[in-house]
This record gives structure tokens, C-alpha cells and sequence, in this order.
């Protein structure tokens, strides 16, 4: 995920809206992919990964008994690559039964949602999940949003820029359209 919409996104959890779950593997390849896509530094993706840890201790499936074993989850249409993911899913939905569990990823065409059906997992476009949650939090996604901007243009990661501008350069165009009927 990107810079703007991965810290957006924790924070988002910081708020209990959600409950972030990654594995050891998914941090490697995110760390890997960002550092070839928008050359950023080894040691400031892994100084990232290891506050995300820390901030969300019980995020990392990795480090959780399971039983979920990738012979069992029968994939054959999600793209082999993502498979960890669909793993990662599989074990939170395991051992949180009783709450919604899904996969929020920008690759939506990656992912077979009958096979990720059978195993009780939703699929989501971040656009279209921060869309579900404006119609309930509006403040919080907007204060949060305006939060992580303020902070990456703080550090000299992103330059000023509308609001809008961000949302479009993060391919979130529902939710900026409800920014937009939000203003007066």
C-alpha cells in the first residue's frame, strides 16, 4: 500500500475501527515492492515495519498458533503469488470466527472471491471500504485523513497538495466524491 493510504489506514485501526492483520511474509514483500517502486530506503521501510509491530502487537499472524495449512484452503484461481494473503485471512478468520474478516487490496483481480467466500473472507477495494465507513464516520475518516497529510508534508514526504489531489494520486475517487458533497 501506498504512503498515504497504509498510515491512513492504521491510524484508521489506532481508532479501533478495524483490526489490521499482515504476516512476517506480507511485510517482506511490502517492504520489498516499496523500496523498488518509490525508492525509499531499506532501513526507513524497516524502521515502519517495526513501529507498525510494535504499535499492533497481535497484528502478525505469523507469530499465532494456527492450523490453517495451505493444502486445506484449496486455491486454484487466486493468482499463486497472493496466496500468503489469503493465509493471513484465513488464520485471523479462524481465530475471530465472529467477526467480519477480509483482504483490502488494490489487486482485486488477484483474488478469487468464490474461493475467498468458502473460507468466510471478504474482499475489498480500499476505495470502496473507506466508502462503507464514511457513511458511518465521516469525521474520523477526514480528521484522520487531514492527519496523516499534515504529517507526510511535515516530513518531507509529500508536498502540499488539496485533499482531492491526494485521494485521486491514491485511485480513491467514491470516497472523494463524498468529500466533495460533504462541502459546502
Amino acid at each position: 500500500m501506498s504512503g498515504v493510504l497504509r498510515p491512513w489506514l492504521l491510524l484508521l485501526a489506532k481508532h479501533d475501527l478495524f483490526k489490521p492483520v499482515w504476516s512476517d511474509k506480507i511485510g517482506s514483500e511490502w517492504r520489498r515492492n516499496a523500496t523498488r517502486i518509490w525508492d525509499i530506503e531499506p532501513s526507513v521501510l524497516q524502521s515502519e515495519w517495526d513501529d507498525m509491530q510494535s504499535q499492533f502487537e497481535s497484528a502478525n499472524v505469523s507469530r499465532w498458533p494456527t492450523t490453517v495449512e495451505r493444502q486445506a484452503l484449496d486455491l486454484k484461481y487466486s493468482d499463486r503469488k497472493d496466496w500468503h494473503v489469503i493465509e493471513a485471512g484465513a488464520t485471523a478468520k479462524e481465530a475471530q470466527a465472529d467477526q467480519s474478516t477480509g483482504i483490502v487490496t488494490l489487486n482485486i483481480k488477484d483474488f478469487s472471491r468464490s474461493e475467498l467466500r468458502k473460507l468466510g473472507l471478504d474482499l475489498w477495494d480500499p476505495d470502496r471500504l473507506l466508502s462503507m465507513w464514511w457513511e458511518t464516520q465521516p469525521e474520523l475518516l477526514t480528521q484522520t485523513l487531514n492527519q496523516v497529510i499534515e504529517d507526510l508534508v511535515i516530513h518531507g514526504r509529500r508536498h502540499p497538495a488539496p485533499t482531492e489531489d491526494f485521494l485521486k494520486r491514491e485511485r480513491l475517487f467514491r470516497l472523494n466524491k463524498l468529500l466533495k458533497a460533504q462541502r459546502p
